[in-house]
């Protein structure tokens, strides 16, 4: 393994601050480079002795052909843990709970199946090429165009044209209910200029852009469908908007460089397309390396840890407590920084409170109970201490990141702030606002009825059930019942992003993304997303609403680079005053440990390669897949 010194690691956390800095007016523009194009060649390797050859007289034994369903050639694939929990439900972009490891539109989406006009690369803060090849704005940045590429096409075989570009704009604001809510009020429309250009048209207020950094954002997370086959999925749904939307699109036309093989209960298996476009030299010049990415469903993270710990899993992004521990014993094993906190902590998993449950509509029992939760329990007990405590990097709506970290008044945010396990203010707040323990059961009742809550994350989560128990720990001491709550996977996001029927839920606002840190304030505060009740991946889960928030998130990404610390501490102390939600930890937004049993050329920091450790899948990440090799 290479050695990957503390030097680098400050290295790449400020090369992060391009990505994470201010949304503000003067914000330079990126152009998108090309990418370094990727080669099937092994790389050298040192002080590795081949294995002999068998002696003349020996044959080797022929390997055991596994016959079980969906089986495939251990060294034709690649397996993933951590990404795919209970079995597939749709390959339906915008269903409401498609629950498929191939679909993921979130700040760096997932280009194994479906693609996107450009890949989002969190450790430079650039986009880069996939299905666009370059784009350009106008003067006053309300236009956006983009050129495509002429080589992309289809599975079917059919191109890529501007038409699928602007039918995919149109479907998804007609038919997706989220879709209008998170980009009506930055993008108007889009339109094609030829064949191959497309122009994304972007709202303007008085003249000036409301957020051209929304633009950029739009061409890095939304997926790019075929016109033609969504065109047919409309019209065997008779243009109905539930119906589209619960359409399983078992039939799906896309253009990544994988395909659907087989998945069941027990496992899913995606198949390379070996006539991906994306193998032309104006692209990768070559096919993703294994033929095969699988994931096999594994009840709860000890499974998945196991399987990872032998070898039957190559990439893991499940938290694993002893990543430390397993990188001194096991050669084969790493992360993606050598040394704590080994991965690239940039989100905050949150638990979020659903503010019309009785209790939780009392500032004074969300404050209580984000008062009392021991974070550095959680820390230490959750996260293995793989992350910074909030004494370390006191909490606000930034990242730990030194970039994000820059964009607020550390002294004025003091007051507002809490580091957890304070027991005796929660219990102040509590007895001040008049929420008491009348009956002396041991809990505070409100308006004659005991408050009782209930915490939920996915069961096996193991991380995410351990910081629950914390939560409802710190109940029990200041006189609020929280019980735990862990349905499956599917199951628990239905609940949390399509009907909000819970109370308290656990789930990470975006860390890294051509729009942050402005984006995962609005993902925490911002209105616009309060009441949507099917298929909401953007945020506000629990319907907060705040005027001045809304106001100050508005304005924030046309506002001069000198009124961005202003606005930002504003924001925060809204936040932590009005506790709609609280962050548990600092968190990296993806695991990328790895095991080099099989496979070996995984990214790492300080390799010179600048792919993301985004588990070979998302963003520029993908671009792992190419350079992977097996183990001799």
């Amino acid at each position: 393994m290479k050695m990957r010194k503390m030097l680098s690691i400050l290295l790449a956390l400020a090369m992060v601050i391009g990505c994470l800095a201010a949304c503000g007016k003067k914000a330079e523009e990126t152009p998108a480079p090309a990418p370094e194009k990727q080669t099937e060649q092994q790389p050298e390797t040192k002080d590795e002795t081949p294995a002999p050859e068998p002696a003349a007289d020996e044959t080797p034994a022929p390997a055991a052909e596994d016959t079980t369903p969906g089986s495939t050639p251990r060294n034709e694939t690649l397996y993933f843990n951590g990404q795919q929990w209970g079995a597939i439900n749709a390959w339906n972009p915008i269903h409401s709970n498609a629950n498929n490891f191939g679909i993921s539109q979130n700040s760096s989406a997932r280009e194994i199946l479906y693609e996107t006009l450009f890949m989002y690369n969190l450790l430079d803060g650039k986009l880069y090429p996939l299905l666009g090849t370059k784009y350009s704005w106008n003067d006053d940045k309300s236009e956006l165009t983009v050129e495509l590429n002429q080589a992309a096409h289809w599975d079917d075989g059919t191109p890529v044209t501007a038409a699928d570009v602007v039918g995919t704009y149109e479907f998804n604001h007609t038919y997706s209910p989220s879709f209008p809510g998170g980009w009506d009020p930055y993008i108007t429309g889009v339109e094609a200029k030829d064949d191959y250009t497309v122009v994304i048209k972007m709202a303007q207020t008085n003249g000036v852009t409301n957020n051209p950094l929304q633009g950029l954002q739009y061409i890095a997370q939304q997926y790019v469908m075929c016109k033609a086959y969504l065109d047919k999925v409309v019209e065997r749904n008779g243009g109905d908007q539930a119906k589209v939307q619960d359409d399983l699109m078992e039939d799906f036309v896309a253009s990544g460089p994988y395909k659907k093989y087989y998945n069941d209960d027990q496992k899913v298996i995606f198949v390379r397309d070996d006539n991906y476009w994306g193998a032309d030299a104006s692209m990768w010049g070559s096919l993703p390396v294994p033929k095969y990415l699988g994931h096999n469903l594994f009840a709860d993270n000890a499974a998945g840890n196991l399987a990872f710990s032998n070898g039957e899993v190559d990439v893991s992004q499940q938290f694993n407590i002893d990543i430390p521990q397993m990188m001194e014993t096991n050669p084969n094993i790493s992360a993606f920084i050598d040394e704590a906190p080994y991965n690239m902590c940039v989100t905050m998993p949150t638990a979020w409170l659903k503010l019309d449950v009785p209790g939780l509509d009392q500032k004074a029992v969300r404050q209580a109970i984000a008062y009392a939760v021991d974070y550095d329990q959680i820390v230490s007990a959750a996260m293995g201490g793989q992350c910074p405590t909030f004494t370390a990097v006191p909490r606000s709506v930034m990242n730990p990141t030194d970039g994000e970290q820059a964009l607020i008044d550390k002294e004025a945010l003091k007051p507002y702030q809490f580091a957890g396990n304070d027991i005796d203010r929660a219990n102040k707040v509590l007895d001040e606002a008049g929420i008491l323990d009348t009956d002396g059961d041991g809990y505070r009742e409100l308006n004659g009825t005991k408050i009782h809550l209930q915490a939920a994350c996915p069961t096996g989560w193991s991380d995410w059930e351990a910081s629950m128990e914390i939560v409802a720990a710190a109940g029990k001491k200041i006189g609020i019942e929280i019980e735990t709550y862990y349905p499956e996977a599917s199951t628990y996001m239905s609940d949390m992003l399509t009907t909000g029927q819970f109370e308290i839920c656990m789930w990470s606002p975006s860390g890294a993304s051509p729009t942050c840190p402005w984006g995962r304030v609005r993902a925490l505060m911002s209105s616009e997303f309060a009441g949507i009740t099917s298929n909401n991946w953007s945020g506000n889960f629990g319907w907060f609403r705040n005027d001045r928030a809304d106001e100050l998130i508005q304005a924030i990404p046309t506002m001069e680079d000198s009124q961005l610390k202003a606005a930002y501490t504003e924001l925060s102390q809204i936040y932590l005053d009005e506790v709609p939600s609280f962050s548990l930890m600092y968190r990296p937004e993806l695991f990328h440990n790895t095991n080099e049993s099989v496979w070996s050329g995984f990214p790492a920091l300080g390799d010179g390669d600048n792919i993301p450790p985004t588990d070979c899948t998302d963003g520029y990440g993908i671009a792992a897949l190419y350079n992977l090799y097996l183990v001799q």
